[in-house]
């Protein structure tokens, strides 16, 4: 069952970096690269469940955090631009 587990997720991340590269908008792009993020973690969660070392789950937490501060940054670069000052 792990090793079925482990299959899906490395599919499904097979699939995201298909869509970020192809994706027709920078906002499928976005969430492509999000769901890409979204799977490492499972990943990582997985391979510490597999591995029976708790740490694991430490490490996709930091990374669960750190995927979505980084989204958060992209979308708002795609809503205000780069070089755009407020004034």
């Amino acid at each position: 069952m792990l090793n079925a587990a482990v299959l899906a997720i490395m599919v499904t991340m097979a699939l995201a970096l298909v869509r970020a590269f192809m994706g027709p908008t920078a906002y499928d792009r976005l969430l492509a690269a999000n769901l890409f993020g979204t799977k490492t973690v499972l990943l990582i969660a997985l391979a510490g469940h597999a591995l029976d070392w708790s740490g694991f789950l430490d490490v996709a937490l930091l990374y669960a955090m750190v995927n979505f501060v980084g989204t958060i940054a992209v979308m708002r670069f795609f809503e205000y631009g780069a070089g755009e000052e407020e004034e």
